[in-house]
């Protein structure tokens, strides 16, 4: 299950319910997709298909939503 957390635009992002446990966030777009670490900060973590400017909005995207992505994290993966 991948349950969609937010949508901007061409891109959704969105967690894999059954991968790590570190604190995460993926997004794809027709173009590619990435993921980037929440913790211990937001930092791309991987990549396909995308480029440097595409790359460059997506993580400032995901610094500007961080904290609903954390709280969307915490609610899927509760402890």
């Amino acid at each position: 299950m991948s349950p969609t957390i937010h949508r901007q635009g061409a891109y959704r992002f969105y967690f894999n319910s059954r991968e790590e446990t570190r604190m995460h966030v993926h997004v794809e777009s027709p173009d590619g997709k990435a993921k980037f670490w929440l913790e211990p900060f937001v930092a791309l973590a991987d990549f396909r298909d995308l480029k440097q400017h595409d790359l460059k909005e997506i993580q400032r995207l995901v610094e500007t939503l961080e904290e609903k992505f954390r709280d969307a994290w915490n609610k899927h993966f509760p402890d």
